[in-house]
């Protein structure tokens, strides 16, 4: 009798960030259709909240629970030390336990935000060697990367790629970020963000006047290598989105205030205060799917969040990236929209607002470029969750044969 497939998916999943959340949507939606014997569970840093959306056992990633608190007192300091050392023994028991690991998308490979070498590139370089040492194929799928400077993270971020038994990527300058770093390349394919395989709500019919605009915030500092300038990155980014935020009041657009992480309240909350009007709202969403209903009854959409850009290219919505990240400019080009994009870290309210109008001039023709480039992107995740199946479950892959075969 053939023993159903135990597979983990592991990650910062269920810590309040929807994309990541969303990645691992897409990653159960496929298990479901094309895996159902397969037994499922998760480590991951909300295991909660995990298994109350998505019905799947789940255990915290970190022994810690402070892990991802500045620790200064001493003995903060010795609980995270003793915590990597237990998180050694977690993760390979749990490891142990499974057929196959996947870790669904998200920027795994990458430091385009502040990011420690200890924190999850030690959780992941965990989780890819145990997989070796332990036969259990681990696959990094859609993931995003980028070139790292810190080395004692470079380090960690490559071992665990080259450890991986699978290995995918969501854009072409990730693939070539891990051949920058060390890592065979070879066999490695590009497939979109997974989260391009969800399904999309309907869109509104453009109101023919100008209408409703999305906003997407994030509590944004600068990256890995900005520490130093931190606040004051996070000031001119904030004061140019107010800046524009009033622009658009002052014209009688309704503006709505999105976010993609609970974080990004307090900048919802500092434009809230800063522009004083009933034209700006703000909407509370809980998932990828919340975030493009907003987005499809919008006009146009102004956005930095990367999984807030996915949503409005989703649902075919003019979106203007305010990009933080060459993942952002990528993702923009490859939609078509490459023209329409403008730096986080230096947001000139009055460029914006010209790029902005430039933007919907041309509205039309762009709706209909997404919904082009839309359909391609769904048939490329076809054919990666394929070529999943082939290299994750091989038992089972001559029952698995192309949907539109079927």
């Amino acid at each position: 009798m053939k023993t159903a497939p135990r597979v983990g998916v592991f990650g910062l999943l269920g810590s309040g960030n929807l994309g990541n959340d969303g990645s691992l949507e897409a990653v159960l939606r496929y298990l479901r259709a094309e895996h159902p014997e397969a037994v499922v569970d998760a480590l991951c840093g909300g295991p909660e909240a995990v298994t109350t959306r998505f019905g799947i056992p789940a255990t915290r990633l970190h022994w810690n629970r402070a892990e991802y608190r500045t620790a200064s007192r001493a003995g903060a300091i010795t609980a995270k030390g003793l915590g990597k050392l237990v998180d050694v023994f977690r993760t390979a028991a749990w490891v142990r336990r499974h057929d196959v690991v996947i870790v669904p998308g998200m920027g795994v490979l990458e430091a385009t935000l502040p990011l420690r070498p200890w924190g999850f590139p030690y959780s992941l370089f965990l989780l890819c060697s145990t997989g070796r040492l332990f036969g259990t194929r681990v696959a990094l799928v859609s993931v995003g990367a980028a070139t790292i400077g810190n080395r004692p993270t470079r380090a960690l971020v490559r071992w665990s790629a080259r450890l991986a038994a699978y290995r995918s990527y969501r854009d072409a300058q990730s693939r070539d970020a891990m051949r920058a770093m060390g890592v065979d390349t070879a066999r490695d394919e590009i497939y979109p963000d997974l989260a391009f395989s969800l399904p999309t709500p309907p869109a509104s019919a453009p109101s023919g006047s100008p209408g409703l605009v999305c906003v997407g915030v994030m509590d944004f500092h600068g990256g890995n290598d900005d520490r130093a300038r931190a606040d004051e990155i996070h000031r001119r980014y904030l004061d140019g989105t107010i800046r524009f935020v009033r622009a658009l009041v002052e014209e009688g657009r309704p503006v709505r205030l999105l976010t993609g992480d609970e974080c990004d309240a307090v900048v919802v909350a500092a434009i809230l205060d800063a522009v004083d009007s009933p034209l700006v709202t703000a909407a509370e969403p809980a998932s990828l799917a919340d975030l493009m209903k907003e987005m499809a009854a919008a006009d146009t959409v102004v956005a930095i969040r990367y999984h807030n850009l996915i949503c409005a290219l989703k649902t075919g919505t003019p979106v203007l990236a305010l990009c933080y990240a060459a993942k952002s400019d990528a993702l923009m080009d490859r939609m078509g929209l490459g023209a329409y994009c403008h730096p986080a870290r230096d947001v000139d309210a009055d460029r914006l607002l010209e790029q902005f109008r430039a933007l919907e001039k041309r509205s039309d023709e762009l709706r209909r470029t997404l919904s082009e480039r839309n359909l391609a992107a769904a048939r490329q995740l076809e054919d990666q969750f394929t070529a999943l199946t082939t290299a994750l479950f091989p038992a089972t892959d001559h029952a698995h044969a192309p949907r539109e075969a079927r």
